[in-house]
Parts: structure tokens; C-alpha cells; sequence
């Protein structure tokens, strides 16, 4: 019976926490999202000017280090790495100029309905034909690298340097960058946001939880388990919405967002499309770094890559609406993709063959 319920039980506790951090001083409908939290962290470390989005968010620390620990207890702690990681860099900048135009990553896609953000249901469209795209090219064969075992020493360098990170939030806040007002300041107390992230990155460990893999799992498998952690989210996330007055219904004035559903579908369609090629969502890529996958930390990195550019380069979106810049920081951003998934699908067998 359990076993059963396992995902939903997940997904339920994922929203118990996502609203329970908005309620403590976190963003409206930014309870846990990867890819806001780590432009913010970005942003702390000086990488990008953005002065709104500057913070050292504690719950990304606490997923990287919660992984780290439940893959140690239950000796599932594997490092590996070796393919393509360039590639995945790559992939992982894109995916986050995707997020930015959006304002969000999967995550926070199913937290802005839960919110009543109805231009999150425009992007739940766009992520599930990206979803649609990415799985064309792996039907047709798309593959990168194979992974290798590689050294202990590797597969902690995320996790060490998540530990540098949080000490110098605690102890030397100094070298950091916060934000005075914006979504960069509105936060969560510190201690408590780091125990959420280290309770989500230990469950999101056990459960594989993947929103890519739950889409994709029910549209090309037939199989809901995934989605139904999901449908949990939503409607748990929904009902404490509601309970706590954090419920408004429609397209206008919705926290963090804007109303351009063009955008909306195109920056998820990047998101669903890139996550494919990469194997798993933001969320999950920040999981599997935490666990000693050195592939996922150059995912993680172009992502962190990728907030820079798109602060730095004028494409992420704000509430006011797409940038000038953005429509243009798309088309490119989706070329590489679209260039990676072709090359690695149809130009690229015999070398994988000979690997």
C-alpha cells in the first residue's frame, strides 16, 4: 500500500513544503523552483548585475546536500560522468534562457496553477509539445556518450562547493551579493528553507522525480506513476493556496509572471524540449549532480551559465513582460538545441558506435 503511494505522497510533500515556503517570506508561487533559485544564486555571486535576483538560495544547497546524504546511506552513491558534457552544458544554458523567459521552471509551472496563474496552463502546453519534440529525436535514435565511473573526489565537487557556499551565507555574507527588494528579497529564514531543500533532495533522490519523465512517461508509456506525484502537487499545493488566501484566479497580476502566451509557450516548449535531450527537468539535473553525476553538474552549470547570460544579455522576462532581447536570445538558444538534437541523432552514430 506504501509502495502504492509512494509518488503521491511525494508530490503532496513537495507542495506542503513549496507553500509553507511562500507563506515564511518566499516569492508568491516560488515555494522550491530551480530555475529562479539558481539565477538568484547566480546573481549572489556576482555573475550577473540584476540587483532584484541576488541571493544565495539556501533550499538549492539543501538539495545538493540531501541527495548527497540519502546516496551515502543507501550506498547508491555512484559517481560517473564522461558524456558529452560540453554538450550538456550547453543544453542546460539553454534550457535555463527557456526558464527565464517563462519565468520558471516545471516546478514552479505546476506551483503558478496550483496559484491560479492561468498562464502557466499556456506553458504547461508549450512544455508538453517541447516534451513531444525531444522525444521525435530520441525515438530516431538521439544518444550521447555513454557515462564511466569516475573518482570519488569528482562526485563530491558539487556537494563541497555547496558547503563553501552555505558557510559563506552563514558565516561570511560579506563576498555575497542580496538583493534589497524584488524577488531576491523575499525570503524564507534561512535554516528552514535549507531543511526544505535537504528533505526534497532526499525524497526527490528515492523517488526519482522527474517532471519531464512524468509527461513523457504517461503520453509514450502509458504509465502515470510519475504524473501521479504531479496531480499530488497540484492539488495539494491548490488546496493550501486556498486555505492561506494565496489563491488568484486568472492571466493578470499574478506574482513573477507576465501574460505574453506566446512566450510562455515558447520558453516551456525550450524548457520540455532541452530537459528531454538532457535527460530529466532542472530539478531532477540538480538531483543527480548532488548524487556524484559530474554530466548533471555541467547541466547545472550551464544553467547557472545561462542565468548569467540572460541577466546580462537583457532576455529573461519580468513582470512587465518579454524583454527586447528575449525573442532574439530564443531563437538562439533553440538553434543549439535543435542543432545538438540533429547532430547527435543522424550525424553522429558511427562515433557513438565506436565509443
Amino acid at each position: 500500500m506504501i509502495t502504492k503511494f509512494k509518488l503521491p505522497l511525494v508530490g503532496a510533500l513537495f507542495a506542503i513544503v513549496s507553500v509553507t515556503l511562500v507563506i515564511l517570506g518566499n516569492p508568491g508561487n516560488m515555494g522550491l523552483c530551480v530555475a529562479c533559485f539558481l539565477r538568484d544564486t547566480a546573481g549572489a555571486l556576482g555573475l550577473h548585475s540584476a540587483a532584484a535576483v541576488q541571493y544565495a538560495r539556501p533550499e538549492v544547497i539543501g538539495l545538493v546536500l540531501g541527495t548527497l546524504i540519502v546516496s551515502l546511506i543507501t550506498r547508491e552513491f555512484a559517481p560517473k560522468g564522461g558524456s558529452a558534457p560540453i554538450t550538456r552544458f550547453a543544453l542546460g544554458a539553454c534550457v535555463m534562457i527557456g526558464a527565464l523567459i517563462f519565468l520558471g521552471c516545471p516546478t514552479r509551472m505546476v506551483l503558478r496553477i496550483a496559484g491560479g496563474d492561468l498562464n502557466a496552463i499556456v506553458g504547461l502546453f508549450g512544455f508538453v509539445a517541447g516534451i513531444f519534440g525531444g522525444m521525435f529525436f530520441l525515438n530516431k535514435g538521439f544518444s550521447l556518450k555513454r557515462t564511466y565511473a569516475i573518482a570519488k573526489t569528482d562526485g563530491v565537487a558539487l556537494p563541497f562547493m555547496s558547503i563553501l557556499l552555505l558557510l559563506a551565507l552563514i558565516f561570511f555574507p560579506v563576498f555575497l551579493n542580496f538583493s534589497e527588494s524584488g524577488p531576491g528579497a523575499a525570503r524564507a529564514p534561512l535554516f528552514i528553507a535549507l531543511a526544505a531543500g535537504l528533505v526534497m533532495g532526499g525524497v526527490g533522490f528515492i523517488s526519482r522525480l522527474c517532471f519531464v519523465a512524468g509527461i513523457r512517461d504517461s503520453v509514450f508509456f502509458k504509465n502515470f506513476s510519475m504524473l501521479s506525484a504531479f496531480v499530488a502537487l497540484l492539488v495539494v499545493a491548490l488546496i493550501g493556496n486556498l486555505i492561506f488566501g494565496q489563491f488568484n484566479l486568472g492571466f493578470a497580476d499574478q506574482p513573477v509572471a507576465h501574460t505574453d502566451g506566446l512566450w510562455n509557450f515558447l520558453g516551456l516548449g525550450l524548457v520540455g524540449f532541452g530537459s528531454v535531450l538532457l535527460g530529466g527537468c532542472p530539478f531532477r539535473q540538480v538531483i543527480l549532480a548532488g548524487s556524484g553525476n559530474s554530466d548533471s553538474v555541467a547541466a547545472v552549470f550551464g544553467m547557472i551559465f545561462g542565468a548569467a547570460l540572460a541577466h546580462n544579455l537583457g532576455l529573461a522576462s519580468s513582470a512587465a513582460g518579454v524583454s527586447d532581447n528575449g525573442p532574439m536570445g530564443f531563437v538562439i538558444a533553440a538553434v543549439v538545441v535543435l542543432a545538438i538534437a540533429v547532430y547527435n541523432t543522424f550525424f553522429n552514430k558511427k562515433r557513438r558506435e565506436s565509443a
